[in-house]
């Protein structure tokens, strides 16, 4: 019995990882939090991506969004029964127009998992992502979002 079950966890991690490395190539969708807005992500490898985000704050103010971040995946941290979950990390940039008034600029530094559906055409995605402002003054900052995007 021992051994059947160890059979069928190798199998199944296996399995995981096949999937993993036919992943879909380009995701578009939504997703909510600050910001709130469009999302795409474009995988150059199964491990290697950049993901982009275009809003609006959901902090009241009138300001337009926009950020981008190199992405590195990994597969083997999460286990789940059914689908594949990375959990992500890497470093991009972003820019708050805030009506042509101070501008924000700063380094984001995101942290996420993503939960991937067995066929791979649908993720399911939650970061929290601290920042370093650069302008128009030096500060940090935390940002979250959850979101969706659908894979071709």
């Amino acid at each position: 019995m021992k051994e059947k079950l160890i059979i069928i966890f190798l199998l199944v991690l296996i399995a995981t990882n096949a999937l993993a490395l036919e992943r879909k190539k380009f995701g578009f969708g939504v997703m909510a939090g600050d910001p709130t807005g469009l999302t795409a992500k474009y995988m150059f490898n199964s491990k290697t991506g950049i993901d982009a985000a275009i809003g609006w704050e959901t902090s009241g103010d009138n300001e337009f969004y926009i950020s981008s971040d190199y992405l590195f995946h990994l597969y083997d941290l999460i286990k789940i029964p059914k689908g594949v979950s990375p959990l992500y990390f890497g470093g991009g940039l972003r820019f708050i127009d805030r009506d042509h008034r101070d501008n924000k600029f700063g380094i984001r530094v995101p942290v996420g998992v993503e939960y991937l559906f067995l066929n791979n055409s649908l993720g399911a995605f939650g970061e929290l992502v601290p920042i370093l402002d650069l302008t128009p003054d030096t500060e940090f900052d935390l940002e979250f979002g959850v979101g969706i995007r659908y894979f071709f």
